[in-house]
């Protein structure tokens, strides 16, 4: 799984494994819910095929790591990195535990499945609830949760900006650990879209999204919609 001839800075984007929120539907923002042994195997089973010395997601490349501080986010951290790959990284200091990237803050909406919300709204005559231009009641907002995507994004291109023609031979590689909410509005940022643009993304507990930019420019970010794995030699 070699990815010796990729060249330009990926951001790699990984949601954290399943929980029993995640299964009900249920808004799960500052809430502390672990993983179910689903999840767990999840993650472990991403980590397996995708990190490594020289997989897709290879530690020694990695420039730095920024996760959520939630627990279900940093407990997969600790398994896709695997014990060595993160004392090593902690010890260069290239991890940052951040706020930044941590869920939409859901407010009054905590814990409840969509079904609920649209009746709850719908009682109390409110319009149909769209998180990208309303955010959340009690919570934060599209713009509140925007302001500090960007704020990360510019620090992610601080770190890739100087290796983006992908000839230092240094580090260049970001990974971020976070949730399926908020690593589809960093989605949309990264691609220079507002927050209330129309863009329908899935992303699976436990899986793995990338992020790049075209023609080796750091203002011409993109998603990397795919990629090839040539045979081990």
């Amino acid at each position: 799984m070699s990815d010796a001839n990729a060249t330009t800075p990926r951001v790699f984007i990984a949601r954290h494994g399943e929980t029993e929120w995640t299964i009900n539907g249920r808004c799960t923002g500052n809430a502390e819910i672990p993983l179910t042994e689903n999840g767990i195997s999840q993650v472990r089973g991403t980590g397996e095929v995708l990190v490594g010395p020289g997989k897709l997601i290879d530690p020694a490349k990695l420039a730095h790591v920024f996760t959520s501080p939630r627990q279900r986010a940093l407990v997969t951290l600790d398994m896709l990195l695997g014990p060595t790959h993160k004392e090593r990284l902690e010890r260069e200091d290239r991890i940052t535990v951040t706020e930044d990237i941590t869920e939409w803050d859901y407010g009054t909406y905590e814990g409840l499945k969509p079904h609920e919300i649209k009746e709850s709204r719908a009682k109390r005559g409110l319009p149909k609830w769209d998180i990208w231009t309303m955010g959340c009641e009690g919570g934060e907002s599209a713009e509140a949760v925007q302001e500090r995507l960007d704020r990360l994004i510019g620090e992610i291109y601080k770190l890739q900006t100087p290796h983006i023609d992908g000839k230092s031979g240094q580090p260049a590689d970001v990974l971020i650990v976070a949730h399926g909410h908020i690593l589809r509005a960093f989605t949309k940022r990264w691609l220079l879209y507002p927050m209330s643009f129309p863009f329908t993304m899935m992303m699976e507990p436990g899986a793995i999204g990338i992020m790049s930019y075209a023609h080796h420019n750091v203002k011409e970010p993109a998603i990397l919609v795919g990629m090839a794995f040539p045979q081990a030699k």
